[in-house]
């Protein structure tokens, strides 16, 4: 099969991505094969080809917002037929034994194991995927619209969860990419005002479009106190001027994998009053399924961009630079 295939880690704007032809993968017991359809770009796919986040094999195949048709399935698969429509995310396995895992916490199980990071993942035109950890995706969209849902609309959805954002409250989101702009779609629908800050023109515009009750590039001019704060942007040095603008008892959320490092805070300034300062650590698959039903009710309409699969560099290129409004998407041929 064709692939991107990383073979060390190194600035994106080297082509670290070569486009290669691998071996087929062939499903292990109990899992299924996709003929991939698209895999979504994303900000965690950027720090582990740029060694942000620490590899843990080389040959890696990246991608982790996988849509496709199952075209085999292994030994003991019985949940899925040949010909369904299923996607696969970041999460891919978890112990099931621990205390985690059986108290709906699966996501903080030590052995955990991720998609496009730990095994290859749909940076190719086949991925496999235990069947207990793919996803049906709703027929309501397409896979270009499907893709951003597996990693930006669920890591974002938790962390909706986790602000703790009351009824009607107001929500602050700093940083305006591909999660951002799937959990703006949520957060209105339930009736949320929304205050977006971006350093990004074009993303800026992406969120008045979405329906933004105010946008603008610092927290110096925002016209109120914030109820709740989710920080996307992987920018420590955001999180103090988020929880000075966050209201007493309120919520800031880092919904980041990666974090550059946060300054020190000031504690009456910045965490007195209660203020809570909470992450988000990928996902469950309640969330996933959570996630894809409320997005098909409401329902959520992705911005994409789309590139071929042999210009997945410059789609991750064209990402690091905020070139991208929405979320870009690489489509495979074949």
């Amino acid at each position: 099969m064709k692939a991107l295939v990383l073979a060390r880690n190194g600035p994106v704007e080297n082509n670290p991505l070569k486009f290669e032809t691998v071996d087929d993968p062939v499903p292990g017991q109990g899992e299924i094969r996709l003929k991939v359809h698209v895999c979504a770009v994303c900000r965690t796919d950027l720090h582990i080809i740029e060694g942000e986040l620490k590899t843990h094999q080389f040959p890696l195949v990246p991608g982790h917002q996988i849509v496709g048709i199952v075209d085999q399935v292994g030994p003991g698969s019985r949940r899925f037929r040949i010909g369904d429509r299923v996607g696969v995310a970041w999460l891919r396995h978890t112990c099931g034994q621990c205390a985690f895992c059986r108290s709906d916490r699966e996501n903080l199980c030590e052995k955990c194991l991720f998609t496009g990071y730990h095994a290859h993942g749909g940076f190719a035109e086949f991925a496999t995927v235990d069947e207990n950890y793919a996803y049906q995706i709703p027929a309501i969209f397409s896979d270009a619209e499907a893709a951003p849902l597996l990693c930006a609309g669920i890591i974002g959805y938790r962390a909706l969860k986790r602000s703790q954002l009351p009824a009607k409250g107001t929500l602050g989101i700093f940083g305006f990419g591909s999660s951002a702009h799937v959990i703006i779609q949520i957060a209105k629908h339930r009736g949320h005002q929304i205050c977006v800050v971006s350093r990004s023109e074009n993303h800026r515009k992406l969120a008045e479009d979405l329906g933004a009750d105010w946008v603008g590039d610092s927290t110096g001019t925002l016209p109120a106190m914030l109820d709740s704060v989710i920080i996307f942007a992987p920018v420590g040095t955001v999180v103090p001027s988020a929880l000075s603008v966050t209201k007493r008892g309120g919520t800031v959320v880092l919904a980041g994998i990666y974090l550059s490092d946060i300054p020190p805070l000031n504690y009456e300034k910045h965490l007195f009053y209660e203020r809570n300062l909470c992450s988000v650590t990928a996902n469950t698959r309640v969330d996933g399924i959570e996630c894809l039903s409320q997005a098909a009710e409401i329902p959520i309409r992705p911005k994409v961009t789309v590139f071929p699969l042999e210009e997945g560099n410059r789609a991750l290129q064209d990402l690091k630079a905020d070139k991208i409004s929405g979320t870009g998407v690489l489509v495979i041929k074949g």
